[in-house]
């Protein structure tokens, strides 16, 4: 399961701080400020929820080994 939790980490930070990054270019190159203001609330909502739920995980598992 380690490397179940290690994609899960990776792809939480994608999502945490990826996705932004990718609207915020996309938003420098269009002058449209929306792409990145819709894109920051679901971002952080699904890369906070997932990376609790995997830290958890991972802290699960390091107490019953």
């Amino acid at each position: 399961m380690k490397n179940n939790n290690q994609l899960a980490l990776l792809v939480s930070w994608v999502v945490l701080v990826g996705f932004p990054l990718f609207f915020l270019f996309v938003s420098l190159y269009t002058g449209q400020w929306r792409y990145l203001m819709w894109s920051l609330p679901p971002s952080f909502l699904a890369g906070f929820t997932g990376l609790m739920l995997t830290l958890n995980q991972m802290k699960k598992e390091k107490e019953g080994a």
